[in-house]
């Protein structure tokens, strides 16, 4: 069996946001975090309008991810699907409920002072 490459963080970033599209995540918001973060390179943060659809939306880009050969895909917060959190080195992604995401606002904590975030 021959395994894959694992892709570019700028292949894996599209792949993401692809798969954040195709299950109709909202408010996608991109935070580049090239030089300013040792964990990551983008922070990509969206919403599901229910715990179901948060659940979906997650589950849908880890395997995306896996498929695609990003190996170690770390995913947390499943079971209540408030918040989930998946881990791929390169990219992070939080998908929320919308009150969960309006709570947390890790827009405001990692925007400040930069001007390097981009809506989808």
């Amino acid at each position: 069996m021959v395994s894959k490459a694992r892709p570019d963080v700028e292949e894996t970033l599209k792949l993401v946001l692809s798969r954040l599209e195709d299950m109709k995540a909202e408010e996608t918001v991109t935070i580049d975090l090239r030089g300013r973060s040792a964990f990551s390179d983008y922070m990509v943060i969206a919403t599901g309008r229910s715990n179901r659809h948060v659940g979906a939306v997650a589950e849908n880009v880890a395997k995306g991810l896996k498929e695609t050969g990003v190996k170690n895909v770390h995913i947390e917060g499943l079971p209540n699907c408030d918040w989930v959190l998946i881990d791929s080195g390169d990219v992070i992604v939080h998908v929320f409920r919308p009150e969960v995401r309006e709570f947390y606002n890790l827009e405001r904590l990692w925007m400040q002072n930069t001007a390097t975030a981009k809506s989808v």
